[in-house]
């Protein structure tokens, strides 16, 4: 059994105490990375299990293509692992430790290679700024003597559910925790860098967003149930879509040219 996070977490909180996100927002973080790393893979593991994994080769293909031209842009030498689950949710997360995971619903909504990258940027951007590592951190501050190593890999109980869902697994187990605004707000902006760094079309970013946008009513994406209201994300991306846009010229003009279908 790996050392009980208590003790990481109190000599944590005495060495490093607060931090700050990539785009300088103060920022609770008691748990290095390799605990947040096994953290992320129990999570894995339970949505693999429970989950049917895709069998669709072209599918699979289609989304590994996506994700690896993202993810060669990430400044770590984490080893990103994907996985399409089967699902008609329009819905796809990243963990700690290097894990994605698309549904095939997210496929429906994301009509192109630029609106999956846009949404596969912005999953990977919370794991990049450390946000899961936050909002655990935040919780255990408030639960003082709590064994996150007992609750993460236990039976599932409320408790394993919401840490997952501090995870950013929340809509899967029925437990919404949204990212504050904050928090989406920062993966939005390094999200749409991100893709642009990778060659593929930021404007893809806002086009998402619109696609979200007109498939709410009765019955919203799972995706759009965890996040804002698209109308001011589209505003704050149309901002940043100057600077987005002159990162994937020079992406492009580098040969950065993904062709993924």
């Amino acid at each position: 059994m790996p050392a009980r996070l208590t003790t990481v977490a109190a000599l944590s909180l005495v060495a490093a105490g607060c931090a700050t996100s990539p785009t300088g927002q103060p920022q609770l973080r008691l748990f290095p990375e390799s605990q947040m790393a096994q953290m992320g893979a129990a999570a894995f593991d339970a949505i693999q299990k429970e989950t049917p994994v895709s069998e669709d080769r072209s599918r699979i293909a289609y989304v590994q293509c996506v994700a690896d031209a993202v993810t060669a842009n990430v400044a770590s030498d984490v080893q990103w692992e994907v996985r399409v689950f089967d699902s008609p949710q329009a819905n796809a997360f990243a963990l700690p430790g290097g894990k994605i995971g698309v549904y095939t619903g997210m496929l429906d909504v994301a009509a192109d290679q630029s609106q999956l990258a846009a949404v596969i940027g912005h999953e990977i951007s919370h794991v990049t700024a450390h946000h899961g590592n936050a909002r655990v951190s935040a919780q255990y501050a408030t639960q003082a003597g709590l064994d996150l190593a007992a609750a993460v890999a236990g039976p599932q109980t409320p408790m394993r559910q919401q840490l997952f869902g501090l995870l950013g697994l929340g809509a899967q187990y029925g437990v919404l925790l949204p990212y504050g605004r904050a928090q989406e707000s920062e993966a939005d902006a390094i999200g749409v860098d991100l893709m642009a760094r990778a060659g593929f079309d930021p404007r893809g970013a806002i086009e998402l967003w619109r696609n979200m946008s007109r498939q709410g009513g009765a019955k919203p994406p799972t995706f759009l149930s965890t996040h804002p209201s698209p109308e001011g994300r589209i505003a704050a991306l149309e901002r940043q879509m100057p600077d987005a846009m002159r990162l994937y010229e020079a992406a492009q003009a580098t040969g950065k040219r993904p062709d993924c279908r």
